[in-house]
């Protein structure tokens, strides 16, 4: 089954192989997929790190060799700042936090493909990182406007927030909130909660919809409307611009 890697700074990935389908997630620049099918300028991917499948623009990636696949498929370096400069052929190339520089990365340069050298002027983020660095890696996507299957903080939903920040501090997550909530440990106690925990919350018909770092203080950061915090209690999300209740809390999770 071919491979490919995104060599753009972020592509949507679609429902349906249109450009007016819905987004469902995206790929940030250097992530490997699996493709699945092809339709005329579009491409069916499965994405290596968590499974997710949709439809990209063929132009948005590159077809990678096994050669290239087994090169890209070793140690992986994150872009850690919100946003961030390369440089490809002598021109500004613009990515954001999660960007993915992988296989040959010489005197700064990292090689895509044959014809796409970009040169790296930056300190980048590698291995599993300590809890306590959880937070301020989230505190990077802070104010970044919601995006229904954003990554970026170009846009991000709030389970891309905490797959992307935990992937940033070296832990896999699922994509989606539903199906995060079925990893790590539950809590009894929300007081048994610490920074870095996740919270999760529930509709009327109780299926899990939302997630959120836990914060000192019974605050929490999460995606509504922003990347924001709010304050958090056994009912759940009290947000101080609305003064109101959001977000019915089901329960707490530890990863690790």
């Amino acid at each position: 089954m071919s491979k490919s890697i995104c060599q753009v700074s972020v592509a949507p990935v679609r429902k349906e192989p249109s450009d007016t389908s819905e987004m469902v997630t995206q790929l940030l620049f250097g992530e490997l997929s699996e493709i699945l099918d092809v339709k005329q300028q579009w491409v069916k991917v499965k994405i290596i790190f968590d499974g997710y499948e949709g439809w990209v623009d063929f132009k948005q990636i590159y077809i990678l060799s096994e050669i290239e696949f087994a090169n890209f498929s070793q140690e992986i370096s994150y872009v850690f700042e919100p946003f961030s400069l390369l440089v490809l052929n002598n021109q500004p190339f613009p990515v954001t936090i999660g960007a993915e520089l992988r296989g040959f990365i010489k005197e700064n340069i990292f090689e895509l493909a044959p014809d796409k050298h970009f040169l790296i002027d930056e300190v980048l983020l590698k291995g599993k990182q300590k809890k306590e660095q959880i937070l301020d890696l989230a505190f990077r996507y802070i104010n970044t406007p919601y995006l229904w299957g954003g990554k970026t903080t170009y846009g991000i939903d709030c389970s891309g927030l905490v797959q992307m920040v935990y992937k940033l501090a070296g832990y896999k997550l699922p994509r989606d909130a539903n199906q995060q909530a079925l990893e790590g440990q539950v809590l009894s106690f929300i007081e048994e909660a610490e920074p870095g925990d996740l919270a999760f919350f529930e509709n009327e018909e109780g299926k899990i919809v939302h997630v959120g770092f836990i914060l000192p203080d019974q605050k929490i950061l999460h995606a509504h409307g922003k990347v924001r915090i709010d304050s958090l209690d056994y009912t759940g999300i009290f947000n101080y611009d609305l003064n109101k209740y959001t977000h019915q809390l089901r329960f707490i999770r530890r990863i690790f």
